[in-house]
């Protein structure tokens, strides 16, 4: 019985890490984990791009995807994410998206050729 309860616990932690800062774990233990965010660019079939903020890639690639939310990507097919950007807050995430979507297009692809030529999936902070 104590190894289910174990397990139980583990796997609440991690399903709930990538949607919350603060896990309850058995018995009113609370652990705290740290998100990342990131800052990502797609491209669409029609090689439009869009620039997002997320705290799980792969969650958000889905639901552009899938056209859940984004009202942009509801009405482009995306493609991939051609470009991303970690941080440690959401709200140095947010400026930084914020930033990116202030660029005209061709920035945009400086930025994104900037990481094919160094091979890495854009700036960590």
């Amino acid at each position: 019985m104590r190894d289910n309860r174990e397990t139980l616990a583990k796997s609440t932690v991690l399903s709930a890490a990538a949607r919350s800062t603060s896990v309850w774990v058995a018995r009113g233990t609370c652990l705290k984990i740290k998100l990342m965010y990131f800052v990502y660019i797609l491209e669409c079939s029609d090689k439009s791009l869009y620039t997002g903020i997320t705290n799980d890639l792969e969650r958000r690639f889905k639901q552009h995807k899938d056209k859940v939310g984004g009202n942009y990507t509801q009405s482009h097919r995306v493609e991939k994410i051609v470009h991303t950007e970690q941080f440690k807050t959401k709200s140095e995430a947010l400026k930084r998206e914020a930033e990116i979507k202030g660029w005209r297009r061709e920035k945009k692809l400086s930025l994104i050729k900037t990481r094919d030529r160094f091979g890495f999936g854009g700036i960590s902070k």
